[in-house]
């Protein structure tokens, strides 16, 4: 299945890039990406799931095709990407995340339950829902906005990678797309507020457990140990969830274990 390229956007957020792979036109269903990834690594997965959904996800601004972030007007970049999903949405749909993208996901599920049929959510990294003493709860922040703020953007990228990324870290980078992760890790910055501290109240009291849609929780078998203890604290509010782990998988499961991921969306899709 090959997937379309389209343009989305609004008149107050730059033209994102899309990608479509047609199916079921009674299923509409967004995925959205990582931080530092792009639309395009949903194409193996949509091919496994065969046209079981009309499947389209966006390059977040600054990734991918699509235009740069341009900050401004009080909007950081983790909401103005909530902003550019939630506009993509006209009626109910399955909604999958990974990572960053997950975050997204879920904020929207709270903000509009009736308006997701099913959430998968992939490696959320909603730090904010770590308990406080975690080992980790806070790690790295600081050290990246030191690095950003003396100007050591690849640096930064590199200890970001490193931790995130897939398999060889910063190093499996090809040396073109080294000014594109400069840029990028700037975005990283700015959605930490919300995936540390969550200023956007993702975790408000009720507003987990006022999603009534299937929820899969999935991580990956060799991930990071704070995306376990992300995913318990919100498994334990969400009323109807299962969780799932992928052997083998580090945290970019869905581009490492494409066929996994796949086969796990679907059988949250035959939960609704």
């Amino acid at each position: 299945m090959t997937g379309v390229d389209e343009r989305a956007g609004s008149a107050a957020i730059r033209p994102v890039n899309m990608r479509h792979w047609p199916g079921n036109p009674g299923r509409p269903a967004l995925a959205l990406h990582c931080m530092m990834g792009s639309a395009s690594y949903w194409g193996p997965i949509a091919d496994r799931l065969g046209g079981a959904v009309d499947l389209r996800a966006f390059d977040m601004p600054g990734h991918g095709r699509s235009a740069p972030w341009v900050p401004g007007g009080g909007i950081d970049f983790h909401t103005g990407v909530t902003r550019i999903a939630a506009a993509m949405i006209d009626r109910p749909l399955d909604l999958i995340g990974h990572s960053m993208g997950a975050t997204v996901a879920l904020r929207i599920a709270v903000a509009a339950p009736e308006a997701v049929r099913t959430l998968t959510l992939i490696e959320p990294v909603l730090f904010a829902a770590l308990p406080d003493g975690t080992e980790g709860r806070d790690a790295g922040v600081p050290d990246l906005d030191r690095l950003v703020g003396a100007g050591e953007n690849l640096t930064a990228a590199r200890q970001f990678l490193d931790a995130w990324g897939g398999p060889g870290g910063f190093d499996a980078m090809p040396s073109a797309m080294h000014p594109a992760l400069a840029r990028q890790i700037e975005l990283v910055l700015d959605s930490n507020a919300t995936l540390w501290h969550d200023t956007a109240r993702i975790l408000r009291d009720g507003g987990l457990e006022a999603i009534d849609a299937p929820v899969m929780l999935v991580r990956g078998a060799d991930t990071r140990p704070e995306i376990t203890g992300i995913i318990d604290g919100l498994a334990a509010r969400l009323p109807d969830v299962g969780r799932a782990v992928v052997p083998g998988a580090g945290h970019m499961a869905p581009l490492t274990h494409p066929a996994e991921i796949a086969g796990l969306i679907a059988a949250n899709l035959e939960r609704a």
